[in-house]
């Protein structure tokens, strides 16, 4: 199987029958905010690492948001591809782990950037 077909599913629109354009305008919204959120997310890992440089451990925090970019970046298409296929062809939305990952990683991230200021602040 070709790794890149996980991340980037063949175009949905080839499948099934158009639906009520409601439904992929709804599923088109939700890929643009996963977008808007890997951005901010960015915005945040490189100013952790350029605006926190005397505060130990910044930049690998820093890093790791970025990394959280990423992952929403990169998995936006293949849930908005999967999604309009599911729409398409009238069958249930698949699950994904996605919105968990970055709450469960968001949620740490805040926790280790608090230690990091008040062990700074010492």
């Amino acid at each position: 199987m070709n790794p890149l077909r996980f991340l980037f599913p063949a175009d949905p629109r080839l499948v099934g029958k158009t639906p009520d354009y409601r439904f992929s305008l709804a599923n088109e919204r939700t890929f643009l905010s996963w977008i808007r959120t890997s951005l901010a997310l960015v915005a945040g890992g490189l100013g952790t690492i350029v605006f926190l440089e005397d505060v130990a451990g910044a930049e690998v925090l820093g890093v790791v948001v970025l990394l959280f970019a990423f992952v929403a970046a990169a998995t936006a298409y293949r849930r908005w591809a999967l999604n309009e296929r599911s729409i398409r062809l009238d069958e249930p939305l698949p699950p994904s782990p996605l919105p968990q990952i970055m709450a469960t990683g968001v949620a740490v991230i805040g926790i280790v950037a608090v230690v990091l200021l008040i062990v700074d602040s010492r």
